[in-house]
């Protein structure tokens, strides 16, 4: 007969792991039952593990006892695809120029492309996907939008301003342990058209209207940098307020991201927080960890205690 040997004379290499879920404890309790608006954009859209790595982060929330709502848009297969019609491509104040044709365009990647493989690989993990758009169940509805540049209106064609959200049929999803995939196209308010709408934007607008706990944007930078390009610091956390005297000095590409923060947290949204989709796993590691990555933007006025960071700012080799 073998005698069990007490614990402290093994070497227990899985006391990391264990240590790592109760790093999680707080966060996991301070979430249950939390909806989280994710917008899924930027370099992890295109990289298989980076992919990959969104799902199963994704699926973990889910199974966590959250309530992941995924936002996607789908810029670099857009422009690939319009490349291979020989359509251009055109670019003012960070939005898409959207003609007729373009938009066919828009449409068909966004639904039938993007939004089928971000489906499926989250159903690899269990029936819990659920592919929409903005026009299915009138989710979203827009209005045509203006963007400004140089202080003059341009017209960008059939680019869309969400002018009003109908989450009925999105929570009900939720409410049955589905997890809503939808792609950041909307029905007209005013007309037969269909908008093209910026997925920043429409993520923001989703999480403003189901009372989301947080909105996380996925991008291809660290987070809102302090003082680019004379600095490589990332801003940890600022107020509405900070950010609101910030975005004229942002680059046209960063401004719909940090308006979408902007609108979310001064419309009943907890937090708002851009994270670097290039990093596996960050939305994990911003959720469940004690010091978080990216930016997080709070109300100017919180109505509980803002969540604490060990490290005020991170720098590229925090990062790695």
């Amino acid at each position: 007969m073998s005698i069990r040997q007490p614990s402290s004379a093994r070497k227990h290499t899985a006391l990391p792991k264990a240590q790592i879920l109760i790093e999680a404890l707080p966060w996991l309790t301070r979430h249950h039952g939390k909806t989280v608006v994710i917008k899924f954009g930027g370099n992890a859209m295109v990289d298989e593990e980076l992919k990959a790595a969104f799902a199963q982060d994704v699926v973990f929330l889910r199974h966590a006892g959250l309530r992941p709502v995924v936002v996607h848009g789908g810029g670099p297969q857009i422009s690939k695809q319009l490349d291979r019609l020989g359509l251009e491509s055109e670019f003012r104040a960070g939005l898409r120029v959207t003609t007729p044709e373009t938009m066919d365009v828009v449409r068909m990647v966004l639904a039938g492309q993007v939004q089928r493989e971000l489906v499926n690989l989250l159903n690899q993990h269990g029936p819990l996907a659920v592919g929409m758009t903005g026009e299915d169940a009138h989710i979203m509805a827009a209005t045509k939008h203006l963007a400004e540049v140089d202080g003059e209106a341009v017209d960008l064609g059939r680019v869309g301003r969400i002018s009003s959200v109908e989450t009925g049929a999105i929570e009900a999803l939720l409410d049955d342990g589905r997890i809503p995939v939808i792609s950041s196209i909307a029905r007209s308010a005013d007309d037969d058209h269909v908008y093209n709408v910026n997925a920043d934007t429409a993520a923001a607008a989703l999480a403003a209207s189901l009372g989301a706990e947080t909105l996380m944007v996925l991008t291809d930078v660290e987070g809102l940098y302090a003082d680019w390009p004379n600095s490589d610091d990332v801003i940890s956390e600022l107020t509405a307020a900070e950010l609101e005297k910030l975005l004229p000095e942002l680059a046209s590409g960063m401004v719909p991201k940090m308006e979408g923060c902007l609108h979310a947290v001064r419309n009943g949204v907890h937090t708002a927080r851009v994270l670097d989709g290039r990093v596996p796993h960050s939305i994990l590691l911003e959720i469940f960890t004690d010091e978080g990555i990216g930016t997080m933007v709070v109300p100017d006025a919180a109505p509980e205690p803002r969540e604490t960071r060990r490290n005020t700012s991170h720098n590229a080799e925090g990062h790695a």
